[in-house]
């Protein structure tokens, strides 16, 4: 019988402003609209971080062997201080129950991976610092911003001390296997130009000998994430019930819900039944004989029985979003594409200032949810992004970014060559 692995994504990026043409060269990196994004944190923290909070910590507390893990995006955080320090502390209560497991990402929830080694490196080191100081554990696991994969980012990983990292159950890489099992990725030898730079960036001083990988179960955790109060569904209603006969008819070792936090309050309103069907769940569960464990205790279960583990082969990159399961969402098109080559193009300019307050500036504009509001395509693909972005088109979106682009890339020139670089703060 699987056991269970339940994983939530937390994260909100910093929304843009209507910046205009007219304001380039005047806007002192005040880019972000502080009203809209208070707004958007307050009503996501009432409607889903605080409620289901509460129910999770309930659970823990009533169900001593129950586990859960959640990656935590270094700008939520940072919003947290700013909007929240009331949601905060809820995730904090969570982790002192011992029972919880927090996850390393890229700090500012980006595409750092497919663009900069160096910039991809420095933000999960300061993802890790983060961690460690507002939930006192060290990641043990890897999830990259939107499940992004392919072989040579499991080696960067494993090569930076995880031990397991989590990837999308793709059909076209699994083929007739089941997502329920452990993988590891082929042998693969990174460049020593490569290696190098990873030893500065190593959170935890040891390389790993082998890396597993956690494969997203995507079928069962759509079932909850977003067919949950779908009444057209042919599993609608959805009990705790059925979903567990669903789970214990799934085979494998480990079926692994991956799914936003925001599935519940937010996305699927409390008045669907959402709360009452996470409640129902562990004790569901202890009753039918199913355990559930974290990443990391999944791993050292697996690594315990020592089965032979087989091959997950990516030499694409996969994800999570839309039909294809590729990078699509976010670099599918030509204003996509040219507006992230733009913005890592400054990358060297933008560092060499040593300014903190420009490169977060630049860090905050890196967050994926900028490129993929910017996502022209058609038909349930586009539904789903239009639900998710602020902005009335993907031009709008698009237009408001490439402004505060135009306005980093002036300030950037503007600055005398041989002028005094700002000290850091400690």
């Amino acid at each position: 019988m699987p056991s269970i692995c339940l994983y939530f994504q937390v994260h909100q990026p910093y929304r843009l402003r209507d910046l205009r043409i007219g304001d380039v060269g005047t806007m002192d990196l005040q880019y972000f609209d502080a009203e809209k994004n208070r707004s958007v944190f307050r009503k996501v923290a009432e409607k889903c971080y605080l409620p289901a909070n509460a129910v999770l910590l309930e659970l823990l507390n009533s169900h001593p062997d129950f586990r859960i893990a959640f990656s935590i995006s270094g700008v939520f955080i940072d919003q947290c201080k700013e909007y929240g320090e009331d949601v905060l502390e809820s995730f904090r209560k969570l982790a002192e129950t011992g029972q919880v497991e927090f996850l390393a990402e890229t700090y500012y929830h980006s595409l750092a991976s497919l663009t900069s080694l160096t910039e991809f490196l420095e933000q999960v080191t300061l993802h890790v610092r983060t961690i460690e100081e507002y939930f006192g554990q060290t990641p043990k696991v890897f999830r990259n911003t939107e499940l992004i994969f392919r072989n040579e980012l499991a080696h960067v990983a494993r090569l930076m001390g995880f031990q397991g990292i989590l990837a999308e159950g793709a059909d076209r890489i699994l083929g007739d296997r089941s997502p329920n099992m452990l993988f590891a990725p082929p042998k693969f030898r990174l460049s020593a130009a490569q290696e190098r730079v990873i030893r500065k960036f190593r959170p935890f001083g040891k390389a790993q000998k082998d890396i597993r990988i956690l494969l997203k179960n995507y079928r069962l955790s759509d079932d909850v994430a977003f067919r949950f109060s779908d009444r057209s569904w042919i599993g609608f209603p959805l009990t705790a019930d059925r979903f567990t006969d669903w789970l214990m008819g799934s085979g494998g070792c480990t079926t692994n819900l991956f799914m936003d936090y925001e599935t519940f309050g937010e996305h699927q309103w409390a008045d669907t039944g959402i709360f009452d069907f996470l409640r129902a769940l562990p004790r569901i569960w202890e009753e039918r004989g199913i355990a559930t464990r974290t990443p990391s205790e999944t791993i050292a279960a697996w690594n315990k029985i020592k089965q032979p583990t087989e091959c997950f082969d990516a030499h694409e990159f996969l994800s999570w979003a839309d039909h294809e399961r590729d990078l699509s969402a976010w670099q599918g098109n030509l204003i996509q594409i040219a507006a992230l080559q733009a913005l890592h193009a400054l990358e060297k300019p933008v560092k060499k200032t040593n300014d903190l307050r420009l490169i977060d500036t630049w860090r905050r504009l890196q967050s994926s949810d900028h490129f993929y509001y910017m996502c022209t395509k058609y038909w349930s693909d586009g539904d789903v992004h239009k639900y998710f972005s602020p902005y009335e088109s993907p031009y709008e979106a698009y237009r408001r970014f490439s402004h505060a682009l135009c306005d980093l890339r002036q300030m950037l020139e503007a600055r005398p060559p041989d002028s005094p670089l700002p000290t850091p703060d400690p």
